[in-house]
């Protein structure tokens, strides 16, 4: 069952959530169950989507409440205006305490991948802290492509935690049941209103667990920790 939809700022032009892992942003084709949208609408709210998460990210996400407000905030998200912010664990990586990822992606289906006929991209991250096993990284996504975290950093040789689609899951020593990313902080200018908004959403209780675990565990207990017993 999914957990509930917080609401972390509200007005009366819009809306901004943590969406739970599990609960698609909006609905999507060949993806069944409950949206974020059903969700609000339960509880009296009309909204509309401006971006999405995948299913498996959790984290802040920013809906308008009228049409005017949907296209102001449409004309942020085409302007690079609005900054987003990602907080992340990382097998492997990153060598430097911060970068720049520049990889094109070419969107195919509910793939995509790293190619020279792609569209640009561009990831920036900072470490904020270092394990054993893991890397705790914020992620700046500067542009939006299609699974982009996920998939330039596991091109980069560093795979998130947990990730069974892009990364080396077999050789992920924590064996997390879903990505480990979360879309921590939004920064944007009210459309509306003018006012500069920083709204962020707490690390869920499954992500804080997982980040006790990677950094009070070394590598070769949580690699231990998955082997079946003896007999």
């Amino acid at each position: 069952m999914n957990a509930a939809v917080e609401i972390l700022h509200e007005d009366e032009h819009l809306l901004v959530v943590s969406k739970p892992s599990g609960l698609l942003s909006v609905p999507t084709p060949g993806a069944e169950g409950r949206t974020v949208l059903d969700a609000l609408r339960e509880r009296g709210y009309v909204v509309s989507p401006v971006h999405r998460l995948d299913r498996e990210v959790s984290g802040a996400l920013l809906l308008a409440r009228d049409a005017q407000t949907r296209t102001g905030l449409e004309e942020l998200f085409r302007e690079r205006s609005v900054r987003k912010f990602y907080w992340a664990l990382v097998l492997m990586g990153p060598k430097h305490e911060q970068g720049t990822i520049n990889f094109p992606i070419l969107e195919d289906g509910a793939q995509a991948r790293v190619s020279a006929i792609g569209k640009p991209a561009r990831t920036n991250y900072r470490v904020l802290s270092r394990g054993m096993a893991a890397n705790e990284v914020e992620v700046e996504l500067v542009t939006g492509r299609y699974n982009q975290i996920r998939l330039h950093f596991a091109h980069s040789g560093w795979p998130l935690v947990g990730d069974r689609k892009y990364g080396k899951f077999k050789q992920d020593p924590f064996r997390f049941p879903r990505v480990a990313l979360h879309a921590r902080r939004l920064e944007f200018t009210h459309p509306r209103t003018g006012a500069a908004l920083v709204v962020e959403a707490p690390l869920p209780a499954d992500l804080a667990l997982l980040r006790e675990r990677v950094f009070s565990v070394p590598l070769k207990a949580a690699r231990k920790r998955r082997e079946p017993p003896p007999g």
